[in-house]
């Protein structure tokens, strides 16, 4: 069925949920796993008078997100293995989140994507959006939702 599962993260208690079911369907199902990070974009916006944030600072915001990121596919590369789930990691910087998801799992090849969904009430959706409804809306691979 599926040959190649993208678990997309950020780090939340859900999302770490969702990685324990996604590489037991993984399991099941003889695929490997992709873990995707999406890293914030950084844009040196202007303050006050309109100064600019200073290049090294965000040199070191960075590099902090590129080592969270790197934990938390850490965290996926370390469940796959007790599984023994064949495992590739991947940190992205796109533009949004839903648009990074959606791009790594084309570039690696990923037949689908397993992600969680935080469960916003109606009007925080609304209001917000969602990262999971968006990767629903666009995905050309089936999403399967874990709640």
């Amino acid at each position: 069925m599926f040959k190649n599962i993208l678990i997309p993260t950020d780090g939340s208690v859900v999302s770490r949920k969702a990685i324990k079911a996604g590489i037991r369907l993984a399991k099941s199902l003889g695929a490997k796993v992709t873990g995707y990070y999406a890293m914030p974009l950084l844009h040196p916006a202007a303050f006050g008078d309109g100064d600019l944030i200073d290049k090294k600072v965000l040199i070191t915001l960075d590099r902090m997100a590129r080592a969270t990121g790197e934990a938390y596919l850490d965290e996926i590369a370390q469940a796959a293995q007790a599984a023994g789930v064949d495992y590739a990691g991947l940190i992205g910087k796109p533009a949004t989140t839903h648009e990074g998801i959606i791009d790594a799992a084309r570039k690696r090849r990923c037949d689908a994507i397993f992600m969680a969904s935080r469960g916003r009430s109606e009007i925080k959706k609304l209001l917000l959006g969602s990262v999971t409804q968006k990767v629903l809306s666009y995905s050309r691979v089936p999403v399967i939702v874990f709640r």
